[in-house]
């Protein structure tokens, strides 16, 4: 019989003997103790054991019993095996020598009994020292873990290609694409690439064509099938909801019976020359009736150019007035000054040093008005304050920002008649304007005799109109009840290349990106909103009675609005009108996208090229008629709105039958498509980063300066409020509170763990709420909707304040001290309540009341 023996020093593994084509297997503990245990054999002092019997079972089922002679002696560094004799004969030198005897048993019950009486016989092994043994393998395995977890560092780094400087190694996890799952985590560098790769020019192009092909008003048939078609673009897209919201709205329109008209009277009233205006010019919400009166040119009827106009005892009571497009004032405002300082109304024309008015070098026809409305404020003036979803359902009121004279725009040709033939002082340095044959005087007599006069006529008609608002949403992962919130005008008295097809072309490509993205691997951690607003023209309706539907929730839900209104109007310089608040996040989009005019230059490059800071170069207040201005002075939502314009010559087709695709092109020399990608990938970055960080990337402090600034001011007039019993203590306190509270805010976040997902939300809720923070409370919405004390407007705002504090010495007469009081308590109370909601619990809160 041929038999073969296996052994393995220093280990446990089964020794294998095959005799007669049975492999036999045995099992045994450590030879040194079962020596003594089973059978307790003599052993010499060197740890010799002459015979060990050891008890195995082998296939096919019969038992053998091996003997085994062997000699072990102990030695240096484990067991050694002296010389000894193999079975076959022959001698090897210092190796083990094996006697294998093979007894057959006869039957199982044999098996049985010598199973017992053995005690089931050990395996052959060699005496090692454990200890060393398992020693050498933790520390093998220590150098074998520590080799592969370096290995896999240095390999998952550099497979992060586009991760940059500014937070890039905060993953954003992706579960949800099945087809990406191998890639596990995304970076935002990596999600900026994939922003760049998916935004296309040409389809921003055919979109503004497509938008701007026709004029389409709020409530018009083409108004309609242009919202349904932008329905059935997201419902296309990878979105996880779209939607209608509709409203029931009051929009005033050109009457169809009675057109508006302008005329020359004499003294009695009789009309001497029709002025011949166009039938599609007029000013929405202006009040109706005719008015007659003198007219004096007042610039740009400002507030500073009515006092001016005072200062020269210029008669303005019964007159009409003669303004010029511009100067930093919307229409209402102008209507508004006019009003309040006894007008009767308002004719609004655009001047040529403020529009340009060459048809052959891109400009405005000089018969061509500018239309706009007239309302000051937002929304449907006759539901101020409530969301128009059904009339009935509240009192007969009306917005008190709708004026109560009306008002008319003209052409450059009409004001330049009327003009030319007036009498009076001649116009204060800087208001001379660039009308042909006209010298400025400022009125209110015409020359020659009969003392002629102007008379006005205003008919516009009050429709209810049927708004419908169209939203589209990807959800979040992670915090899916706070939303990120992008929106565009739809509706145009023109065509509207400007004015909506711009703004709907970026946010329906925005879309179709972030749609795209998702399919790739994007996984927000924060939902998105794509809104198109109905009635835009009209003061942003379509936006204002969302908000006022939702104002409730819309505090605590929405981190931020993106206006893409108005987005492109040349390629030259960006404007970006915000909240504070989302200052910080301008210079890292801007370090990223390039110029669209200046290839190979980043937008901050550039701005740091021409000189100044970037800052101070592009970075301007929130304006009435924004579509970013509702959401923080009505709703108290951080908003932004972004644009390009030109250096010299802006884009003069704004609300005209002129605002063409074909025009917007020509303007930015064909750069329509890369311009509209750099807005696009401006608004993208800054979405992204809202979207994605743990920490929300808002700024808490940001209006510390501003109460520190009016902290110094009311210093400056210390001596004069003391002697009128007040005192500014009262405001430096509220200050000081509320910059520790920014302060503290922002250590605490510094020092927290972002992964601490309570933490986080608690302090990302403080931070979206600072604007809500600062919206009046003592105020009532409906009579004064734009409660925010810095972006508002009304008696509690810290204008209005500082303008009465200015009195103080410029005009101490009219300064009101009872109402300056008042005024002073509501802004130190809102600054107060702030610092208090930015400081958390009511245990953190440090007051003396």
């Amino acid at each position: 019989m041929t038999t073969s023996f296996h052994a393995f020093r220093g280990s446990q593994r089964p020794v294998s003997l095959t005799a007669s084509h049975w492999q036999c297997r045995w099992e045994g503990l450590s030879v040194q103790h079962h020596v003594k245990e089973k059978w307790g054999g003599p052993t010499d002092g060197r740890g010799r054991v002459d015979r060990l019997d050891v008890w195995t079972v082998c296939k096919p089922g019969r038992a053998v019993t091996m003997e085994t002679t062997q000699s072990f002696r102990k030695g240096r560094g484990g067991a050694q095996a002296e010389e000894g004799v193999e079975e076959g004969g022959g001698t090897r030198h210092r190796t083990k020598a094996v006697e294998l005897k093979l007894l057959q048993l006869d039957s199982e019950d044999e098996v049985g009994a010598e199973s017992s009486s053995r005690s089931s016989a050990l395996m052959l092994q060699q005496p090692l020292k454990y200890k060393k043994m398992v020693i050498y393998l933790t520390l093998t395995g220590l150098l074998i873990f520590t080799t592969a977890f370096l290995l896999g560092y240095v390999a998952f780094r550099n497979s992060c290609h586009s991760c940059g400087d500014d937070g890039d190694l905060v993953p954003v996890e992706d579960p949800a694409v099945a087809d990406q799952s191998d890639r596990g985590l995304l970076y935002m560098g990596e999600l900026r690439h994939m922003l760049k790769k998916y935004l296309r020019e040409e389809m921003l192009e055919t979109t503004i064509r497509r938008v701007s092909r026709t004029t389409h008003p709020a409530g018009s048939s083409e108004c309609n099938a242009l919202a349904r078609e932008v329905l059935q673009r997201f419902q296309q897209l990878r979105m996880d909801h779209t939607w209608t919201d509709s409203h029931y709205a009051t929009l005033q329109f050109p009457s169809s019976s009675q057109r508006n008209t302008l005329w020359l009277v004499d003294s009695e009233g009789a009309e001497l020359e029709e002025i011949q205006l166009s039938a599609e010019d007029y000013c929405a919400y202006s009040a109706t009736g005719v008015a007659t009166g003198g007219l004096v040119y007042v610039n740009y009827a400002r507030a500073e150019d009515f006092r001016h106009l005072h200062s020269l005892g210029v008669s303005l009571e019964g007159a009409i007035a003669m303004a010029r497009v511009g100067g930093g004032v919307s229409f209402a405002e102008k209507v508004w000054l006019a009003q309040q300082a006894g007008m009767v109304g308002v004719l609004i024309y655009p001047d040529p040093a403020d529009v340009p008015q060459d048809p052959r070098r891109l400009g405005l026809h000089s018969g061509a008005a500018i239309s706009d409305h007239v309302h000051l404020g937002s929304g449907d003036p006759f539901t101020p304050g409530f969301p128009s979803f059904n009339h009935t359902q509240f009192p007969p009121v009306q917005s008190s920002g709708l004026p109560l004279i009306p008002a008319q725009p003209i052409s450059a040709n009409v004001a330049s008649k009327l003009l030319s033939q007036l009498e009076g002082p001649v116009c204060p340095r800087g208001w001379q304007g660039r009308l042909p044959y006209v010298r400025c005087v400022l009125g209110p007599a015409f020359s020659g005799v009969g003392g002629r006069r102007v008379k006005m006529g205003v008919f516009n008609s009050m429709t209810p109109v049927l708004l419908n608002n169209v939203f589209a949403s990807i959800e979040g992962k992670v915090e899916p009840d706070h939303y990120v919130i992008m929106g565009a005008q739809r509706d145009s008295w023109g065509p509207g290349a400007v004015k909506s097809g711009v703004g709907t072309a970026i946010l329906l490509e925005l879309a179709r990106t972030f749609s795209t993205m998702l399919q790739n691997g994007f996984s927000p951690r924060r939902s998105l909103l794509f809104v198109s607003w109905d009635a835009g023209d009209f003061g942003n309706v379509g936006a204002t009675e969302w908000l006022e539907g939702y104002l409730s929730m819309l505090h605590l839900k929405a981190v931020a609005y993106f206006s893409l209104d108005q987005a492109i109007m040349g390629d030259d310089n960006l404007s970006v009108y915000t909240s504070p608040v989302l200052a910080e996040l301008i210079e890292g989009a801007i370090k990223q996208v390039e110029h669209p005019k200046h290839p190979g230059q980043s937008i901050l490059s550039h701005l740091e090229n021409v000189g100044g800071g970037w800052r101070d170069g592009i970075v301007k207040p929130l304006y009435l008629n924004s579509g970013a201005y509702s959401f923080t002075a009505f709703g108290g939502v951080p908003a932004m709105e972004l644009r390009f314009n030109e250096d010299v010559r802006p884009y003069p087709f704004v609300n005209t039958q002129w605002d063409s695709a074909e025009r917007l092109q020509e303007r930015v020399q064909g750069r329509l498509g890369s311009v509209g990608v750099a807005v696009g990938e401006l608004v993208g970055l800054m979405v992204l980063r809202l979207s994605h960080d743990h920490i929300l990337p808002l700024d808490a402090a940001c209006y510390s300066n501003a109460a520190l600034h009016f902290s110094s001011q009311l210093n400056q007039h210390s001596t004069e409020l003391q002697s009128r019993g007040l005192s500014p203590d009262w405001v430096f306190s509220a200050r000081g509170d509320y910059s520790r509270a920014a302060n503290t805010l922002k250590e605490a976040i510094q020092n927290s763990d972002v992964q601490d997902e309570r933490m986080t939300r608690l302090y990302n809720t403080r931070m979206m709420r600072v604007e809500y923070y600062f919206l009046s409370q003592y105020v009532s919405a409906v009579e004064t909707p734009f409660r925010h004390v810095l972006h508002g407007r009304g008696e509690h705002t810290l204008s209005a304040l500082t303008e009465h504090l200015a009195m103080l010495r410029s005009h101490p007469v009219q300064f009101d001290e009872t109402r300056f009081r008042r005024q002073l308590a509501l802004f130190t109370w809102t600054l107060q309540g702030a610092a208090n909601a930015l400081s958390g619990d009511v245990w953190n809160i440090d007051s003396s009341f």
